[in-house]
């Protein structure tokens, strides 16, 4: 039996054309979505759905990253996640292929690199949206050692 749930609220306003306006009365920013430029009356220069779905990826996996790392004492100096979504038609109708998350890790001590790369791995399986996702999601993570300036 399932004891915890969370809900999350979104509101989405059509402003004209192919273009909305996106808030949550629980998030201080509002943006702007549109059709991408890909598709007929699509927008340049504006976060579409394709773009969020990936950024949900990407954010869960870093927040996921970050309570694995805490709870296993990794000190990081930095974390940069380059994420890429193919969209494709396998069955005919347009569908979000694959996810490829590219994080890049800086620590500062080479004996814990083995332990980033686990943390890494650990998050990638146990992000929640990457798990609700039908779209094949896959990890090419690096570890870096050295200092920020």
């Amino acid at each position: 039996m399932e004891t915890t749930k969370h809900s999350y609220e979104t509101n989405l306003s059509w402003i004209k054309g192919k273009t909305g306006k996106l808030s949550s009365e629980k998030v201080r920013t509002e943006f702007e979505v549109a059709t991408p430029p890909e598709f007929p009356g699509g927008v340049e220069g504006m976060w579409s759905p394709e773009h969020l779905f990936i950024a949900s990826a990407s954010s869960c996996f870093m927040t996921t990253f970050l309570v694995i790392a805490e709870y296993s004492k990794l000190e990081f100096e930095n974390l940069d996640i380059h994420a890429t979504g193919t969209l494709g038609k396998p069955d005919g109708k347009f569908e979000m292929t694959e996810i490829i998350l590219k994080p890049k890790l800086v620590i500062t001590n080479e004996r814990f690199q083995d332990k980033a790369y686990r943390i890494l791995e650990k998050a990638e399986a146990a992000c929640l949206i990457t798990r609700s996702m039908k779209t094949e999601v896959k990890l090419e993570p690096e570890v870096v050692v050295g200092v920020l300036d």
